[in-house]
């Protein structure tokens, strides 16, 4: 199907493109590989398409004070691939090695996988376990809000009209920290039908600290804090995962029914949380 007509710009300063998206008939293409989708399916028909690729600045990975800063147009390949996330976050550059395949990495951004708000994507499990802030920017100004308030609903997210995602920030991981992220495929997309993203540091052999993400099992992203509380506790593994989707609204499709996925969120989240704790 062939989208409906719309005005193309390709502004080359940040200035420039938050002045056009301001309107808010404007929709920002970063990537492309959920926009153009949807729009040949005419689920969206906007007005007007910013094009937000040839704006400087806005895809970078760099080391500060309060973390790792990632540039919203950096692309799941530079994200999987970074020396400084691999050995200072490695649980963002783990997810981004599972996104599609390499040509998808190659072309898709973070910025955009998350504004798409997908139930199903890889980054949101990662993301929640990550504890990540977003920087929102817009003509005036920002804000930065957390990734649980980013994330809204099924394809909804917190962004407003003529706001568009500038960078996200992500912890510098503590030495100890064992980090894992499992999913189920869906063999054709490439999508998780559940994956679950774990963090876990140990002493004396004990869980002090868990962070547990989870995606595909429900409309949206979520944090796991029964499954981290348990572990805490002293809980064993098989435990802390069986309670993962308990209270949980599951999804169901084509692909999966609301109990398949709830036991498969159950076993994901085991084998996660044993590779995260250096058990395999």
């Amino acid at each position: 199907m062939i989208p409906q007509n719309f005005e193309y710009s390709a502004p080359t300063n940040l200035k420039e493109a938050l002045s056009l998206l301001a309107g808010g008939n404007a929709k920002a293409l970063a990537g492309g590989m959920s926009l153009i989708p949807i729009m040949k399916l005419r689920l969206a028909a906007p007005e007007h398409v910013v094009d937000l690729g040839r704006v400087p600045g806005l895809s970078f990975i760099r080391e500060e004070q309060d973390g790792i800063h990632v540039g919203a147009m950096t692309t799941h390949y530079e994200i999987e691939s970074s020396q400084v996330l691999r050995s200072r976050c490695p649980l963002l550059a783990e997810a981004a090695s599972n996104i599609g395949d390499v040509q998808v990495r190659n072309m898709g951004t973070i910025g955009g996988s998350i504004a798409h708000a997908d139930p199903a994507a890889d980054y949101p499990a990662s993301l929640m376990a990550l504890e990540t802030r977003v920087k929102l920017a817009r003509v005036g100004g920002g804000r930065s809000i957390s990734i649980e308030e980013f994330l809204v609903d099924t394809f909804t997210t917190a962004l407003e009209p003529g706001e568009i995602i500038a960078e996200l920030i992500v912890p510098v991981e503590a030495a100890g920290t064992g980090v894992a992220y499992q999913k189920m495929v869906q063999p054709a997309s490439g999508f998780a039908i559940v994956g679950v993203a774990v963090r876990v540091r140990k002493s004396g052999g004990k869980v002090t600290f868990a962070r547990v993400g989870v995606t595909g099992l429900a409309p949206k992203a979520f944090r796991a804090r029964e499954v981290e509380r348990l572990l805490e506790n002293g809980a064993d593994i098989q435990k802390a995962a069986a309670v993962v989707a308990d209270g949980v609204e599951a999804n169901s499709d084509l692909h999966a029914s609301a109990d398949y996925r709830r036991q498969m969120a159950r076993i994901y989240a085991a084998r996660a949380i044993t590779r995260a704790a250096g058990l395999t």
